[in-house]
């Protein structure tokens, strides 16, 4: 139809609509337990005890109840089971990957005075915050077809038909990046653009394809039944850099404040077929950095009893993404492949996540061993991007959907001469207020370490459970897949005093 040519370098355009949505907004806000093996062994249940690089991510005040100078490394294998229901058919995926999870040191300074301050820390402590790997399939018979995706976006949007024509000598792909540049509309109007060039649907009244003014179409699909693919893979991660201040006041106070530098690395790839007819395929890129704080303190009301509390801050992101489609079909135009070497740019934005409270207690039976509680909670409803102008609909829904969520752990360790023995319980509520989309997370941990004097290698299994109800679109085919998550993993760590 048009002709034939090579693009060398993909061209750019500046899509005016984000690719940010309600699952972007909670994966940014979500974290997980990260950190030292002996940390993921009492399921995160720290926030009383500090003596560990990881404790520090979560409570500040704990780099002073180290009594030396400290260092520790941790790597993690991690291994995710994916079982997706969708309508009558069943989907299993597996995978693994082996990552640095944790690194940082603390030094010490003690007093040499008769100073009430006993001493003060320094650290610097990296923590992966949240593994974005993730990979899910689901198949089986639909009831709501692709064409409901395109369509929906025409109603909602009134694209017209002249803004999907091509002028005369203009490429297809160049046509599609022009029109991401539309204000305000330029990412609905891409995807209408998509539907019609990818032989999708059609203007309603195709013997009139004069008119430039139709906003109404139709879909030139096939009738059910649908039977659909839909396949996910995610790969990146959140961390974050700690630089820690804390001191000890007398011999039962720890007080301590972390700055906190954040960064995301996430790219995601999803690809859908309907019928064997058509393909659809998304893929998004994201990078972000953002700032936090915390506050913390430890206060011993006994050589046995201890109580901790944290605040933890908003963190405030500056997030950009790139995007790129492609689409095909058995009525698409010769040209549409050319489409997908197009990456859409989109404007930077600003992501403020909700801040955290965490109270916890620990009772320590002299060397013999410990138990430890932490509570905490974050409302998810107050996540909101700026300008706030720019995503009122979105931060609406936010609020309208999503709650506070409390998050209980349990941690016990028992000491038999050089080794320790640890487990650990953790419970986590929905950020839905349906509970549903995003489902309770269930979590247990088992642990061992060896103290060999200066140095201590310790080594965790911890796994967790969900079920989520994840729509392959967020508009138009808002059919949901079923997915029952397992998430295992085998941490080991080295520590030692310097």
């Amino acid at each position: 139809m048009k002709k034939f040519h090579l693009l060398a370098i993909g061209l750019l355009s500046m899509a005016t609509v984000s690719a940010q949505d309600l699952t972007n907004a909670l994966r940014y806000s979500q974290g997980n337990i990260e950190g030292t093996a002996r940390f993921r062994a009492l399921s995160g249940a720290f926030g009383a005890l500090g003596g560990d690089m990881s404790a520090v991510s979560i409570n500040p005040a704990s780099s002073a109840v180290f009594s030396q100078s400290h260092a520790s490394i941790s790597f993690s294998n991690n291994e995710f089971d994916n079982n997706t229901t969708y309508f009558d058919g069943n989907g299993i995926t597996n995978d693994s990957n082996l990552n640095l999870n944790q690194a940082g040191v603390a030094f010490v300074f003690k007093s040499t005075s008769n100073s009430p301050w006993r001493k003060f820390s320094l650290g610097v402590a990296f923590d992966r915050t949240n593994n974005l790997d993730d990979n899910w399939f689901a198949q089986g018979t639909g009831n709501t077809s692709i064409d409901r995706y395109f369509l929906d976006i025409t109603e909602a949007t009134n694209v017209p038909f002249g803004t999907l024509k091509l002028r005369s000598g203009e490429f297809l792909e160049e046509a599609y990046g022009s029109i991401g540049e539309i204000p305000d509309v330029g990412f609905d109007f891409q995807q209408v653009f998509l539907g019609y060039w990818g032989g999708v649907i059609d203007p309603e009244n195709t013997d009139d394809t004069s008119n430039d003014d139709n906003v109404n179409y139709v879909s030139i699909l096939d009738g059910s039944p649908y039977n659909q693919t839909y396949n996910l893979i995610s790969n990146g991660y959140n961390g974050k850099i700690a630089f820690n201040l804390a001191t000890q006041y007398k011999d039962n106070l720890y007080l301590g404040i972390n700055l906190n530098s954040h960064f995301i690395d996430y790219e995601r790839s999803t690809l859908f077929n309907e019928n064997n007819d058509v393909s659809f395929r998304n893929n998004l890129s994201t990078t972000g950095s953002g700032f936090s704080f915390q506050l913390g303190g430890i206060l011993k009301l006994s050589d046995e009893f201890r109580v901790g509390a944290t605040y933890d801050s908003p963190t405030w992101y500056t997030i950009e993404e790139e995007s790129s489609q492609g689409i095909n079909s058995i009525e698409a135009d010769d040209d549409i492949e050319f489409i997908s070497n197009v990456i859409n740019i989109h404007p930077r934005y600003r992501l403020q996540t909700p801040g955290k409270i965490t109270g916890s207690l620990a009772y320590v039976f002299g060397k013999q061993g410990l138990v430890s509680f932490d509570y905490s909670r974050k409302d998810y409803s107050v996540t909101k991007l700026t300008p706030e102008s720019e995503n009122l609909d979105l931060n609406n829904a936010i609020s309208d959907l999503f709650t506070s969520a409390s998050t209980y752990k349990f941690g016990a360790e028992y000491k038999y001469e050089q080794f320790s023995f640890r487990g650990g319980y953790r419970f986590e509520e929905s950020p839905y207020k349906d509970g549903v989309t995003v489902g309770d997370l269930n979590g247990f941990s088992l642990g061992l370490g060896y103290n060999f004097g200066n140095t201590k290698l310790d080594v965790t299994f911890d796994q967790w459970k969900r079920t989520d109800q994840t729509p392959l679109y967020n508009i138009g085919l808002i059919d949901a897949a079923s997915i029952d998550r397992k998430n295992s993993n085998i941490t080991l760590s080295l520590s030692f005093n310097i």
